[in-house]
């Protein structure tokens, strides 16, 4: 199922990975048209409790100018790139909860931000915020590392997209199509056989049986990208899944890692996949984290 991106939601505080994020954001609202919406949140639980007497409005004052000055200055980045003038706001609060609820309120299809940002309470929005916002957000989310290329408009055209039959890969896999179909790319299909958790006699077995499992998550793959008209590669890997997709990645040169959030096991909201996470923490190049039901 093609998804549509109408609406990209970009959280910054200012900070070097913050911009970086919002250069990915503001290059693919520009290549499908959506619109952009830039968040500044300064993070009312750190900040207040150092406030007191006649400093607390003067205080307070300055770290909305930060704020704001933050929102400005992706709103100037993205004015040469996109058709419609960005949506801004700056709010006090919880970070991560001030963007779920964001993107509930505007209805926004996808967040993309950097995976770092500032400190101590110069933070307002990033760093562990990050992982918050992955392990809530009922949206999928492009997380963007420090390493990633900071062009704007450079595009995705080999994404990877790992799959281990579940529901939830199902869901990345759609994602997968409509941002490769974004930008003419193509689809690099991945299933990852780990026996590692099984030894002796029944090796073969096991093996073989995960291998038709991938072969037939795969051919799903293949019929979805033809329908599409999406060119794709498809590959049976083996060994853990985040070593595999790692290095896959580095060794295809892949723009965007597509994959969700859980895969076979760990399907509660506050849990993000072990795979997923590892993969995260990790790569050089952005990856999009899409939830179930995303």
């Amino acid at each position: 199922m093609h998804q549509s991106i109408d609406s990209i939601l970009v959280p910054t505080d200012g900070s070097d990975g913050a911009e970086t994020g919002a250069r990915h954001a503001i290059g693919l609202a520009a290549g499908v048209e959506a619109d952009l919406h830039v968040l500044s949140v300064v993070d009312a639980l750190e900040i207040e409790p150092s406030l007191s007497g006649t400093e607390t409005a003067d205080t307070k004052e300055r770290f909305e100018a930060e704020a704001r000055r933050a929102v400005e200055t992706v709103t100037e980045l993205a004015q040469p790139h996109l058709d419609t003038e960005p949506t801004t706001a700056v709010e006090w609060g919880r970070p991560f909860r001030s963007i779920t609820e964001y993107v509930e309120r505007h209805g926004i299809d996808l967040i993309a931000m950097g995976t770092h940002g500032r400190s101590g309470l110069e933070r307002f929005v990033l760093g562990s915020v990050a992982e918050k916002v992955l392990r809530t957000a009922s949206v999928p989310v492009l997380v963007v590392p420090p390493a990633a290329t900071a062009d704007i408009g450079t595009g995705y055209r080999e994404l990877l997209v790992p799959t281990d039959g579940s529901e939830a890969a199902a869901r990345a896999v759609d994602w997968g199509i409509t941002l490769a179909d974004a930008d003419d790319g193509r689809i690099h299909a991945l299933y990852s056989v780990d026996t590692g958790r099984f030894a002796g006699g029944e090796l073969a077995d096991v093996y073989d049986s995960l291998e038709a499992t991938g072969q037939a998550a795969l051919d799903a793959i293949r019929e979805q990208a033809a329908e599409a008209e999406i060119d794709v590669t498809a590959t049976i890997g083996t060994g853990p899944a985040a070593r595999v997709i790692r290095s896959y990645g580095e060794d295809h040169e892949v723009d965007l890692i597509v994959m969700g959030t859980h895969g076979r096991s760990g399907v509660e909201r506050y849990l993000i996949g072990s795979v997923t996470e590892s993969v995260v923490r990790h790569a050089s190049v952005p990856v999009c984290c899409v939830p179930i039901g995303g």
